[in-house]
């Protein structure tokens, strides 16, 4: 499917589809909105929040071991002083 094809299908959805709730839910940050969420709408929200995170840390992660394996690229160049 081209990117054409799934954005005219996205603009498609009604404003009340599960997709856009469950966007929507996603999405929220006015914590009087959020004083009113159901349970489960909570529960959509964290587990979003959790897999949010969760994929940051791992980019970090990332970033952090290819900046080891750079030094240590750039060790191997370095001449000593002798």
């Amino acid at each position: 499917m081209t990117w054409d094809e799934f954005s005219s299908l996205l603009c498609g959805l009604g404003a009340e589809s599960p997709l856009v709730r469950i966007v929507r839910i996603r999405s929220e940050k006015d914590r009087d909105v959020l004083k009113h969420f159901t349970k489960e709408q909570h529960k959509i929200r964290n587990d979003w929040l959790k897999r949010k995170r969760s994929s940051c840390s791992a980019d970090l992660k990332t970033i952090e071991e290819r900046d080891a394996l750079l030094k240590q690229i750039a060790d191997m160049f370095r001449t000593k002083e002798r």
